[in-house]
């Protein structure tokens, strides 16, 4: 009988095999992108010295209280912006996309696009 890997697992894999390429710097932080069944997470990341230099989430109460539903392609562009309008507002502009392993389709390319409009370059 053929046993295949967990999808979390799969995943887990490829978000290595991602990190391993890049890392995030003081001068370019790494954009770090997670989505469970029904919010998102996104964190931007200086890997030099471990610290979180701004993070967002649907599950914050002034982005819930925007959005309809929080597990939505809309969601996900919502916090995109978010994201890049308080990132600015610490003066970080160029950025390390991680898409933790997920593949780069609906709410991820939304979050994606969504900071690059509003202004982080990547």
């Amino acid at each position: 009988m053929v046993s295949k890997e967990s999808r979390q697992e799969v995943r887990a894999k490829k978000h290595m095999r991602i990190r391993n390429r890049f890392s995030g710097t003081a001068e370019r932080p790494r954009l770090a992108v997670f989505r469970s069944n029904k919010h998102m997470y996104a964190q931007i990341i200086d890997d030099t010295v471990g610290n979180t230099l701004v993070a967002a989430s649907t599950l914050e109460k002034e982005v819930k209280g925007e959005l309809d539903y929080t597990d939505t392609v809309e969601a996900a562009a919502y916090l995109g912006t978010v994201i890049a309008k308080r990132a600015i507002e610490k003066g970080i502009k160029e950025v390390v996309f991680d898409r933790g392993g997920f593949i780069y389709q609906g709410k991820i390319a939304a979050l994606a696009e969504a900071a690059r409009e509003a202004g982080l370059e990547f």
